[in-house]
């Protein structure tokens, strides 16, 4: 069974890795369009929402399937979901920022930050898709055994934030694109449904406490 898990969790990690050979490959063969910045920008971006939406269907996946054992990779898909996040930010400000400030002769530590915070206080796509990386590292910080031990039930809590870093980036989508919004509006339609079952189960949970404890209550 250990084996099992080993082996299903390195099929996991290269899955998880897939898409960013793709774009590296795709770099290296020039076949990223006319606009190279722009195209790893939404790909970066698809997949962290991608990744977030796959972190936050296991738990009802496997609660519906009763396959409980996919709460092995949970963790590991959160973590790339953040790694992706990350990709995304540093296209932003290595590719658009670094290089525009470089070919403008003007490129340091002041004039980057200008520049980056210019853009956050203007375009509020970039601001709401910072919040939603920056919940996102707390949740990466805290994703190793040590930290769930030290947290104990505050853990759960504390990944709760996984909703609103999801939630932002499909807000952060919205506002980015001009004409087609299928694809954040079925993003928002994922998120929904997810936070749907969650509140069912929360529900449910709850209610059967209740009636757990009315019978020690009519007793006492």
């Amino acid at each position: 069974m250990a084996m099992r898990i080993r082996w299903s969790k390195i099929a996991v990690f290269a899955l998880c890795t897939a898409p960013f050979a793709w774009i590296v490959w795709r770099a290296f063969a020039q076949q990223l369009g006319a606009d190279p910045v722009n195209e790893i920008t939404h790909f970066t971006g698809d997949w962290t929402i991608r990744f977030l939406l796959i972190t936050l269907a296991i738990t009802p996946v496997r609660r519906l399937t009763r396959q409980y054992q996919l709460i092995q990779f949970r963790r590991m898909v959160g973590l790339f979901a953040f790694f992706y996040g990350c990709l995304h930010f540093l296209t932003w400000v290595v590719l658009d920022k670094v290089l525009a400030l470089q070919a403008l002769g003007d490129l340091h530590f002041g004039s980057l930050m200008q520049q980056m915070g210019l853009d956050i206080a203007k375009r509020r796509y970039i601001t709401v898709g910072m919040i939603g990386l920056g919940l996102m590292v707390p949740l990466a910080i805290t994703s190793t055994r040590g930290w769930i031990r030290r947290l104990g039930k505050r853990w759960q809590k504390l990944h709760r934030l996984i909703y609103f870093s999801a939630i932002a980036g499909v807000i952060h989508y919205f506002w980015l694109v001009k004409a087609d919004t299928s694809l954040p509006r079925l993003y928002a339609l994922i998120v929904a449904g997810l936070l749907g079952i969650r509140i069912v189960y929360w529900v449910q949970q709850r209610n059967r406490k209740q009636r757990a404890s009315a019978p020690a209550a009519g007793a006492a």
